[in-house]
């Protein structure tokens, strides 16, 4: 049986990283390094008509609520949905050659409104293509209603793993990377550092509990040690204003522990925040605040992103954040497998996608692809600071008979997915 475990190029890890021989993550996947479609591909120079004319594209999501006070940075309104309108554009430009167009529906999920019933009506319609900005449960739930009618469904927004292992779907596709994927990015990182000991520090919602859970899984698989794990039991003191006894009490939360570094599982961004320069030793902190893994980062400006940096903002007149690069992601999957294909029929792009001819140029520095596995996008993480980039894993070092982006998450061996 093929190894899962990814590997690190040196004797063990307490040898000098000095010797390990570099492995370019490019060199691993010399594909295009941009978003803009790779010479030789059938948008660069396909003239013949693609029958079946205009491709409709469903992004289905819950509007953002205003804010309860100022809150400098607040979601904005159009969150994620402005990068399906910057994809449809790319999608258009790409389609002129080979005769195709593409169309956004937008529908915005207002109260109780039900997903599900939106998606069959809109499937009614004739739409085959999906992208969901919705928490896991309803992503399920509109995978499971369009099972039936040959609609591909592209999850931009729940990183649960549950949906990549038991509750994989045939019909459904990952674009944004799991939380094992994301962890395991911290985990590379820290591996790296040689900063071994992590202090894990739980919030008390669900979410938290499952970043928690898949960084103790990252912890595992590379190595670290976990010494000391507690719940966070302050309240929301990232959100407070002003000094309580209750923050004194949570500047002493960290003595006389023995950690390299703090890793809060926070999701809903209630408490993070506070914790560092807070601890009672000075250590970095990371986790879903501080130090953190990401899909895309105002930051990030090599690979031709500095391009697509300024044409959202252009286009939304604000700073690109990660939802909006996880859809703009799907809304390019569509456009670019059907330009691959030279096809409209969401049967035949849904096979292109697990194929090794289908790659998305995503300004990641080499071509994405997904598993077969578990319709996972393969994707380097970045990994970052509120202000700057810090680093990209797949870390250099890291090996993988396939490709080292399958260091990250769930590896082929290890997946519980079997489609229904």
């Amino acid at each position: 049986m093929r190894s899962s475990t990814p590997l690190l190029l040196a004797a063990g890890l307490a040898t000098s990283l000095a010797v390990i021989p570099i492995i370019p993550l490019q060199a691993q996947e010399p594909k295009a390094a941009t978003g803009e479609p790779p010479p030789g591909s059938p948008a660069a120079g396909v003239t013949a008509p693609v029958p079946g004319s205009e491709t409709q594209i469903a992004v289905l999501y819950r509007p953002v609520p205003a804010p309860s006070s100022y809150d400098a940075e607040a979601d904005p309104e159009d969150l994620g949905i402005a990068g399906g309108r910057m994809a449809v554009k790319d999608n258009n430009t790409t389609g002129r050659f080979t005769k195709q167009t593409f169309a956004l529906d937008e529908v915005a999920l207002d109260g109780e409104r039900d997903p599900v019933q939106a998606a069959k009506d809109l499937s009614a319609k004739g739409v085959r293509f999906f992208v969901l900005a919705l928490p896991a449960a309803e992503v399920l739930a509109v995978a499971d209603a369009l099972k039936e009618t040959g609609a591909v469904v592209l999850n931009a927004g729940a990183p649960d793993d549950r949906l990549r292992g038991a509750d994989c779907r045939a019909n459904l596709f990952h674009v944004l990377p799991s939380r094992a994927m994301q962890t395991d990015a911290l985990a590379q990182y820290l591996t790296l550092m040689r900063w071994r000991k992590i202090f894990l520090i739980v919030g008390p919602t669900e979410r938290d509990k499952a970043y928690a859970e898949a960084l103790r899984n990252s912890a595992r698989k590379f190595g670290l040690k976990i010494t000391a794990e507690k719940p966070w039991t302050f309240g929301p003191l990232a959100k407070a204003r002003g000094d309580t006894p209750t923050r004194a009490e949570a500047m002493v939360f960290t003595r006389g522990l023995d950690y390299d570094m703090a890793v809060v599982a926070d999701e809903e961004g209630d408490w993070g925040d506070y914790v560092p320069y807070r601890t009672v030793d000075p250590r970095p902190v990371g986790g879903t605040q501080g130090l953190i893994a990401a899909t895309w980062h105002p930051t990030l400006e090599t690979w031709g992103a500095a391009q697509a940096q300024n044409r959202f903002r252009r286009l939304a007149g604000r700073l690109m954040r990660p939802l909006d690069y996880q859809v703009w992601a799907a809304v390019r999957t569509v456009g670019e497998a059907a330009t691959q294909t030279r096809s409209t029929d969401a049967g035949k792009i849904a096979a292109h996608l697990v194929t090794p001819e289908f790659s998305l140029p995503a300004y990641k520095g080499v071509s994405l692809t997904y598993r077969p596995w578990d319709h996972q996008l393969r994707q380097p993480i970045i990994v970052v600071q509120p202000k700057a980039m810090v680093s990209v894993a797949p870390e250099q070092g890291f090996i993988h008979q396939r490709t080292p982006l399958d260091t990250l998450g769930a590896d082929e061996p290890e997946t519980a997915c079997k489609f229904r």
